[in-house]
């Protein structure tokens, strides 16, 4: 829209889509009353009908005499930044909806070692959910006594930056069952690239060490 083509019209009515008009007029009105407005985000619509998201600083508009005569809007187009937001949104759903529903154990401790991450696969093997088991230590209250050490190591490293492939460990269940771990321990950063947790993604092999321990027994058998 040229200058021309705006000036005399109503800025709400006639340019602010309808389901925003109460709130910009709020926000008009109070710096007509005095009150400006910080960084309020509301949508403009442009000739072609495209969405442009506006970051708006609204201050009233003073004559010589200091008489409030209008109002000054200091906008920021946002549009890129809200449509890389939202990209970010869309990305780490889907990132947790595969954590959720991966065919592996996936767990995830902040940088304190308390569970924060704890999938479907993981609440299966061991028979303990997500709410039983998010915002405890892991290494504490789900690792043998034996393995607490090497256990904690690994993801002391982990969260020093040095991560951990296909270490092995037991897991507990609920019903007191135990489960062979192989783990992968990988460094969680932040969008800063701080390191505020790790996340674990394991392997039952469980089976695997069944078989490996009937192997051998057969095998020192059939030597004796």
């Amino acid at each position: 829209f040229s200058r021309a083509e705006v000036l005399g019209k109503d800025l709400v009515e006639v340019y602010i889509s309808e389901e925003f008009r109460r709130p910009v007029r709020n926000v008009l009105d109070n710096a007509l009353a005095g009150i400006g407005t910080a960084n309020y985000e509301f949508p403009l619509y442009t000739k072609e009908q495209m969405r442009v998201d506006v970051l708006l600083n609204a201050t009233p508009r003073r004559d010589a005499s200091g008489k409030v005569v209008g109002v000054i809007g200091v906008g920021q187009d946002i549009t890129e930044r809200k449509q890389a937001e939202e990209e970010k949104t869309r990305v780490a759903q889907e990132l947790q909806t595969f954590i959720d529903t991966a065919n592996a154990p996936i767990f995830g401790i902040d940088d304190k070692g308390l569970v924060n991450e704890w999938n479907n696969k993981a609440a299966e093997i061991t028979g303990f959910s997500s709410e039983e088991v998010v915002g405890r230590n892991l290494v504490e209250d789900f690792i043998t006594e034996e393995y607490h050490t090497s256990v904690k190591e690994v993801l002391d490293n982990a969260l020093r930056g040095m991560e951990a492939a296909n270490f092995e460990f037991p897991l507990y269940t609920k019903d007191q069952r135990r489960v062979e771990v192989l783990l992968n321990a990988t460094t969680r950063r932040n969008a800063t690239g701080k390191v505020v947790g790790v996340l674990g993604v394991g392997q039952d092999i469980t089976e695997r060490k069944d078989a490996e321990v009937v192997k051998a027994r057969v095998a020192q058998e059939l030597q004796t």
